[in-house]
């Protein structure tokens, strides 16, 4: 088939062949992402964007839809991300299987539109075939697909392919209202990730290359610009709302000077093409290294980037070349560092689609350099299936790190130096399995390599605070950590629960008033206060701010446990609300599948307090074995004095907050 044919030639062995081809794509795309069904969510963003994310994880709402449209988390305005997270926890609540399910059946679709819009608009089945294979597989496409907080990647990546292809149809048949459709398209991208905003210049490579508008429509250069208007207003506003939403990420040009952010543009170009043609020691976070940028690296990867442009240029009456290459600088452009929104030097997900234009020149130079030789077809077709081996390999085992956090971030530090943000990660994965001196020791080594981090003293204070004798140093941290990123709600939510225990609740009520002021949605810092308003012996304002906590994290056994005892056990009997304590006990105790002691023995006190006292008997023996079981005396002690008091049919009352005699 001649390499510039535009229009296919379609046929039923050709349909045929393509399905086998979509097949062949999707059992790729399920032995490299299958195993992600059993993988975790992790503790990067996964929290802000679902499980800890209230609008999102009580599933699909109005309500919910409004403030996707309606407000920026997380640093984004991603209305259609948004929704399908909700949608998700619609179907599969908090179950990580079935968000996983969702990255990788849209990553599959896309794949085969990807071949399928290829194969219209160039009419070369087998390399739009190959081209489509290696963005299913390849490995820096891992993170889009594993890592569910991405899920704006691959649903941005599916409206880009979906807007090429409604605009080929737009091209070879006209008229309004398919035009409509291209730029609605395009719009739903644009609300799935902002990074799309290249993508009139995308359509313009394409109007040269392969549709060959200038000499196949007759269409003049101005005519195809002008028709492009609307998609970069559109891009244009996105680009706004972007700037806005990321405000706080944005880092200023004394951080990093302009010089320098140039140097390492050029620099993580050629990252970006060295891993695409050898994807080793890939990690889920590079950390911006100002050493590397210097004359020498910089020189060479601006002699490696001009001699390639050169080579395009030169060739450029073959199309694919330019077209290709591109495409690959241009989608890189708005997050090549620029404007750098974060700590990092690159990351493999901004190759999502970008690294299509590469594979896309390559191929077609290959098919080209065979010629009309049989022998060299069926030697580049070997060679072809030859690396789609290795890739998927690799790219099978990347996926195995993002089983879970601890695993994730332990290879990122195994593969790169001085990585902050790998050990505060890493180090937060350990303390959640109950690793507290493993803990401990990265996030010592996160401040030893970045002394003024706010995260990382922020959380050696909140770990601090769970060792006995150690309250002092854990409030020491935590002030520093609010002395240099005051408006960060974690960390003044934590510092709140450190004075709590220090005994100072009127100050720990101020941190965490501020800590809900700058994000309402923060549970655990509705949880902290409504500890510290039980201290300052407000129990009806504790109960609502468990409520809020629960509300925010369905899954938040605490929160409804504290609310429960609380109403089942207040001195005062305006505190109590017998009949409510029962409800919410209960389902404390069943998110513990009946296996806490302390949720086992707050469900008897609420039984008590309504006078059910045979049930509040049972489950108060229940607790007690649960408690020896687990070898813990003390509560087991406790619990029995319980029992003895609901035996003399009498209901609990916690004397903590008991007024003092007159």
């Amino acid at each position: 088939m001649d390499l510039d044919e535009t229009k296919p030639v379609v046929t039923a062995g050709n349909r045929w062949l393509a399905l086998g081809v979509i097949i062949f794509l999707g059992a790729l795309i399920w032995f490299v992402f299958g195993q992600t069904f059993r993988h975790d969510f992790i503790n990067f963003d996964d929290g802000d964007y679902v499980f800890k994310n209230s609008r999102v994880n009580r599933g699909l709402s109005w309500d919910g839809i409004g403030w996707a449209f309606s407000h920026v988390h997380a640093g984004n305005w991603h209305p259609l991300t948004w929704i399908s997270h909700m949608v998700d926890s619609q179907f599969y609540g908090l179950n990580p299987a079935g968000h996983h399910l969702t990255n990788v059946l849209i990553h599959a679709l896309t794949a085969a539109l990807l071949f399928l819009v290829l194969r219209q608009m160039t009419g070369a089945l087998w390399r739009s075939a190959f081209v489509a294979a290696v963005f299913a597989i390849h490995p820096l496409h891992v993170e889009s697909v594993a890592w569910v907080a991405e899920r704006k990647d691959v649903l941005s990546g599916l409206f880009f392919v979906l807007t090429i292809a409604a605009y080929v149809r737009y091209v070879r048949r006209g008229g309004f209202g398919r035009y409509a459709i291209v730029l609605a398209v395009f719009a739903l991208g644009l609300m799935s990730k902002p990074m799309l905003v290249s993508v009139p210049f995308v359509l313009l490579l394409l109007d040269y290359w392969p549709l060959r508008c200038l000499e196949q429509t007759g269409a003049t250069l101005g005519r195809l610009v002008v028709e492009k208007l609307p998609f970069i207003v559109l891009g244009l506003a996105s680009c706004l709302v972007t700037v806005f939403a990321q405000h706080a990420a944005i880092q200023p040009i004394e951080r990093f000077p302009l010089l320098l952010r140039l140097g390492n543009a050029l620099v993580a170009y050629v990252d970006y093409l060295r891993q695409t043609f050898w994807p080793v020691n890939l990690a889920v976070f590079y950390p911006w290294d100002a050493a590397r940028i210097h004359l020498a690296s910089v020189g060479i990867a601006a002699a490696i980037l001009a001699a390639i442009s050169l080579i395009v240029f030169l060739v450029r009456r073959r199309g694919y070349p330019v077209t290709g290459w591109l495409w690959f600088l241009v989608m890189l452009g708005p997050v090549i560092g620029i404007v750098q929104v974060g700590n990092q030097a690159h990351a493999d997900r901004y190759t999502y689609l970008p690294q299509i234009g590469v594979v896309l020149m390559v191929t077609w130079g290959i098919a080209e350099l065979a010629g009309r030789s049989r022998a060299l077809r069926v030697v580049f077709a070997g060679l072809a299936l030859a690396a789609l081996v290795p890739l998927t390999w690799m790219a099978r085992a990347q996926t195995s790190f993002w089983r879970d956090s601890e695993q994730l971030w332990s290879h990122a530090l195994a593969i790169t130096t001085d990585n902050t943000v790998a050990e505060e990660n890493l180090g937060e994965g350990l303390y959640q399995h109950g690793k507290i001196d493993e803990a401990l020791f990265h996030f010592d080594k996160a401040l030893r390599i970045e002394p003024n981090d706010a995260i990382a003293h922020g959380a050696l204070g909140a770990i601090l605070l769970r060792i006995p004798q150690q309250q002092k140093e854990a409030v020491a941290h935590l002030q520093r950590s609010v002395e240099i990123y005051p408006d960060q709600p974690a960390v003044q939510s934590s510092l709140g629960v450190a004075l709590l225990e220090a005994g100072n609740a009127e100050e720990s009520f101020k941190h965490l008033q501020k800590a809900i002021a700058l994000d309402p949605t923060d549970s655990d810092a509705h949880y902290n206060m409504g500890n510290t308003l039980l201290h300052l012996m407000k129990p009806k304002e504790a109960v609502a701010e468990y409520e809020r906590a629960f509300e925010m994290n369905p899954k938040d056994a605490e929160a409804l446990n504290n609310l429960a005892w609380v109403l089942a056990t207040w001195p005062d009997p305006a505190g109590r609300d017998g009949v409510k304590a029962v409800e919410w006990a209960k389902k404390a105790d069943a998110l513990t599948q009946q296996r806490s002691p302390m949720h086992a023995a707050t469900l008897a006190a609420a039984y008590a307090e309504v006078g059910r006292f045979p049930d509040a008997i049972k489950t108060a023996e229940r607790a007690q074995q649960l408690a020896t079981d687990a070898r813990d005396t003390e509560r087991a002690e406790f619990i029995s004095v319980q029992v003895e008091l609901y035996r003399a049919n009498t209901p609990l009352r916690d004397q903590r907050f008991a007024p003092p005699p007159p």
